[in-house]
Formats: structure tokens, sequence, C-alpha cells
């Protein structure tokens, strides 16, 4: 198991490089990279769409009206942003605020999916379609979705998934406003049942070495018995 040291520290190395990253060709747009914010430790990790304009000038998430009313709705629910960690779907500003392209979310997804790793939270929520689709890999839209937990396993992490309508799409909406309060107020509970049981980590099976003839002229000495490979022990996985 990593400290929560080693987590941070690992969660800044996908920062740096993200922060130079050149995946996709939003990189010849943006003025930052929005790689996310809030609690390393977080139980609870909110993934929207995309970076906007306010977003793209201060490299931090959430920090326009929809940003406004999400920390609304946190607050109503007895939780502050310092408590949550919040990230996209993709970490650049599309041109125009447009939709993001599949080819940008795919290259973006293993972003998203180290941070996941990494933070280990229990309550995954989605804001809108995209990050709700992306997540759950159908393409099943939040309207029908919103408000119904499920148990998924994202990368390596088994995670309460929880779809929420994006806040954008309730400031002008009051019945989307009135739904995605009244799912707002069920995270506690959700919260409260603590992280899933996690998938086995896999372990790699050693492979058998390949035996070098001796040379026939060569006089072969009295054969030792093949050296045995052990494969590392579950808890040191991956931290090489």
């Amino acid at each position: 198991m990593r400290t929560a040291t080693e987590r941070r520290e690992l969660l800044k190395a996908v920062y740096e490089e993200a922060r130079d990253c050149r995946r996709c060709p939003l990189y010849q747009t943006r003025t930052t990279v929005v790689f996310g914010s809030g609690n390393a430790d977080a139980e609870l990790m909110f993934v929207g769409e995309a970076p906007g304009a306010n977003e793209d000038r201060q490299g931090l998430p959430f920090v326009g009206q929809a940003g406004k009313l999400l920390d609304k709705l946190l607050g109503e629910i007895g939780i502050t942003r310092q408590d949550v960690f919040i990230a996209n779907t993709i970490k650049c500003r599309p041109p125009d605020n447009r939709d993001p392209h599949p080819n940008e979310i795919e290259a973006c997804n293993e972003y998203l999916r180290r941070q996941i790793e990494l933070i280990e939270p229990s309550v995954i929520c989605t804001l809108g379609n995209f990050s709700t689709k992306l997540l759950r890999a159908d393409g099943t839209g939040i309207t029908r979705l919103h408000g119904r937990e499920e148990t998924r396993v994202i990368g390596t992490r088994a995670v309460h998934l929880y779809p929420l309508y994006h806040p954008a799409a309730a400031l002008y909406t009051p019945s989307t406003l009135e739904a995605l309060r009244a799912d707002f107020h069920r995270i506690p509970q959700l919260l409260a049942l603590g992280a899933p049981p996690q998938p086995e980590p896999a372990i790699a099976i050693p492979q058998p070495t390949e035996l070098i003839p001796e040379p026939e002229d060569q006089i072969a000495g009295p054969e030792e018995p093949p050296a045995v490979t052990v494969p590392e022990p579950a808890a040191q996985l991956g931290l090489f």
C-alpha cells in the first residue's frame, strides 16, 4: 500500500506530465492545463466535462457560475471544496467551449484514470453526459441515469459511481436544479457505505528462462538445479 505522501508525489508527477501534454491538438489553443484541484486523499471525487474560459485562465476547475452552484450544493450537505477532488474528462479547454471530440477524450483518458488510481476515492460523481458515458463505458445519457448509484471498476479501482446533472445545465432550468439538489442530498449516504470491495491486484506470472545450449566441445560440469523465480508479494506490485 502506498503512503499518503507517496500518492501525493505520484499525483504531482502526473500533473507535471499533463502540464506539457501535446497528445491532441488542444495544446495549440489552451492557455493552461486544468489538471484538477482539491484533496488528494478525498473519499469523494467529481468529474466534469471540460474547462471553460474562466478555468482556462485560472488553471482551476469549476471557478465560474457552475462552480459557485457546485460549492453551494456541497455546503448544503456539509461538505466543502477542500474535502473533495474535482477534475474533468479533458484537461484543456476546447475552442469556443465546444463539446470535446472523441480523440481528445481518448488522449486525456489516461490522466483521469491515473488520478482515480492515486486518489482512491470511494464515490465518484460524474457531472453530465461526457464523464458519465466515459466512466461507464456506455452510451446511456444522464437523463436516464442521474441519481442511480452503481459499483464500477475504473482502471484498478472499484468505486460507487453516481451520475449527476452538470451544474451548468441546472443554472437556468429550475426542474433540473431541483433534481440535482435531490440527488446531491444522497451523497452522504453513499460516503457512509465506504469503498466497495476492491479487485485483486494482477500478479505477473514469471516466464521460463530460455536455456542456452552448451557448445559441443565444452565438457559440462555437474548439472545444477534450475533457478526458481519468486514473484513479488502483492503489496510490492506497482512500486517499481
